[in-house]
């Protein structure tokens, strides 16, 4: 059982290191020019006065906001999951489970934004007013790398992966 467990986290982890090997490659000009597409895909979100903004700078504003508190709420999920081996209960009218949701979807859409940005211009997401942007995206990178460390604590300390919606009669229903 133990050895399925370490040989699921090492293949995991493997793969996660491949991944982010190659990113390193392609993103530092390490691959050859001919294998790396040529055309620039325009940006997310166009600002009016500025040909190479992300996004104007009230959507940098309300977008750093909901990226910070997304990452607070999975925080606090991921530490729930470490210490409790269940996530967040649904709560009042099942509010918190779909904001613990909408938070893990939120980080993985910055993750994904910041890097597909980062590929296509060398750069990261902006700062943002008041460095709000900014501070999601490291927020989010910080709880995808914490969520990977809790993934891998919840299969050696509990031996499963809970699902995303509580079924009855189940270990965190």
């Amino acid at each position: 059982q133990q050895h399925a467990t370490t040989m699921m986290v090492a293949r995991i982890l493997s793969t996660l290191f491949f991944l982010s090997s190659s990113l390193f490659l392609v993103t530092n000009g390490f691959v050859p020019k001919h294998m790396v597409a040529h055309h620039r895909a325009p940006p997310l979100f166009m600002s009016d006065n500025d040909d190479n903004a992300v996004a104007s700078t009230s959507d940098q504003a309300v977008l750093g906001v909901f990226g910070s508190v997304s990452a607070v709420i999975v925080f606090y999920s991921e530490f729930t999951l470490k210490t409790t081996g269940c996530g967040l209960p649904a709560g009042p009218f099942g509010l918190l489970g779909a904001a613990e949701g909408i938070s893990y979807l939120s980080i993985v859409g910055f993750v994904a934004w910041s890097l597909y940005t980062k590929v296509k211009t060398g750069q990261g997401l902006p700062a943002g007013p008041a460095g709000l942007l900014g501070a999601a995206e490291g927020l989010s990178f910080l709880a995808a790398v914490a969520g990977i460390a809790v993934l891998g604590f919840q299969i050696l300390d509990y031996g499963y992966i809970p699902n995303a919606v509580p079924v009855e009669g189940g270990i965190c229903s």
